[in-house]
């Protein structure tokens, strides 16, 4: 008989992955959130903000892949270590100093990469405690420290109206430093860690043609929610004309629900199949998005449709990564990391986009179309691939998981 979710694994490890991955993420997204303020002080154009708050995206993906390979070659906890130190390194360099200039902006972005790479840390660390039937849900908790993305819009602004935008880099420290003492504490490697993997064995699964589709999957539903996350602080204050505090708190509504549905996602595909989850919400989020590019009339309504969208690709998270371990299970470490490394570049593309969008055409409708347009893409391609991955490593004499 089948152990129940609670009775397996390792519920401190989960915990401290969940915490660890949800205060980074916090930090790893912290400019969109100031950067109505930090543009005005630093005299920002559109294409300027949009390159600034997409840059810690991109940073973060590349940098998943170092992460990946720390992970394998010093197992998660200590990967995870190292990448929070420098994090809190950087933004105590940041708060002392200032940010003075665009340049200077770019620069800790690229620093609070390291933030964003914490994914490839915290999911093989829970991931590895528990047994293939019970991937999804493990996987969706340890996910959601995707609201971490709503605590940086929730709490920044606001505490840089109160104490200047500076300061918040400071007073961030504060929660890092806890997560930080919670993490050495409690979370601990699982006992059956694979070996190390060689840098040509990372090349090795590149050749897969799985490793690619599971690579593009990602980039549309992480990328459409990371580089949404990232990017409504400025939405909603260029748009409806919200100030940075009331456009913090739309920004917060839609990055919560994103991300507290992710776990529901992991266990909706736990129950009716990855495939047959995710084709739905790639639907979901083609349409929502498509909505949203005709500029719905008031902040209300579009808040509502910015809310569906996320949701949406929050699930489609959880689904992916409901698949990935059943298809790379010796792999994991190698696939979070390259896997990861695309939602990110996808959120990069996202973020950037709607800057250049805006300033070019003077309206964010062509980069919001464009992204609808992938995830059509992407439901196209889940459809072509779903006969092949059911008959073969999805097969019901090869997994007790529905796939």
């Amino acid at each position: 008989m089948q152990k129940s979710f609670w009775d397996v694994g390792h519920k401190p490890t989960l915990f401290s992955a969940f915490f660890y991955f949800d205060l980074s993420f916090m930090v790893w997204v912290m400019l969109g959130p100031l950067a109505v303020q930090i543009a005005a002080d630093l005299h920002l154009t559109p294409a300027q903000k949009g390159l600034m708050v997409a840059t810690p995206v991109l940073a973060g993906a590349l940098l998943r892949i170092v992460m990946g390979v720390l992970v394998d070659q010093l197992k998660p906890k200590k990967a995870g270590l190292i990448g929070q130190v420098i994090v809190i390194a950087a933004l105590l360099v940041a708060w002392l100093h200032g940010i003075h200039s665009y340049q200077q902006a770019l620069i800790l972005g690229m620093f609070l990469g390291f933030a964003g790479a914490a994914f490839a840390v915290a999911l093989p660390l829970a991931s590895r405690w528990y047994p293939p039937e019970h991937q999804g849900t493990a996987l969706g908790i340890a996910g959601a420290g995707n609201s971490g993305t709503a605590l940086a819009a929730l709490f920044a602004p606001g505490l840089a109206v109160a104490f200047g935008w500076n300061n918040v880099f400071g007073l961030a420290l504060i929660p890092l430093a806890l997560a930080f003492l919670v993490y050495v504490i409690m979370a601990k490697d699982a006992p059956d860690t694979p070996a190390p993997k060689s840098l040509s064995q990372y090349l090795t699964v590149l050749k897969d043609k799985d490793a690619w589709w599971f690579m593009f999957f990602y980039s549309v539903t992480f990328g459409g929610f990371v580089g949404m996350a990232s990017s409504l602080t400025i939405y909603f204050h260029d748009q409806y004309g919200l100030d940075a505090v009331h456009a913090g708190y739309f920004t917060a509504a839609c990055v919560f629900a994103g991300s507290l549905v992710r776990p529901f996602g992991g266990l909706l595909a736990d129950r009716i199949g990855g495939i047959r989850s995710l084709s739905m919400m790639y639907g979901l989020a083609a349409l929502f998005l498509l909505a949203l590019s005709f500029a719905p009339s008031t902040h209300t309504a579009a808040l509502a449709v910015v809310i569906l969208a996320m949701s949406a690709l929050g699930m489609g998270n959880g689904a992916v990564f409901q698949l990935v371990p059943q298809r790379f299970r010796r792999e994991i470490g190698v696939m979070t990391g390259l896997v990861g490394m695309a939602g990110g570049v996808g959120g990069f593309y996202l973020a950037s986009s709607l800057g250049y969008s805006k300033q070019v055409t003077g309206s964010y409708q062509i980069g919001l179309i464009i992204f609808a347009g992938l995830a059509i893409l992407a439901l196209i391609g889940l459809s072509g691939v779903k006969n092949r991955w059911r008959t073969t490593w999805g097969a019901a004499t090869v997994t007790s998981a529905k796939v």
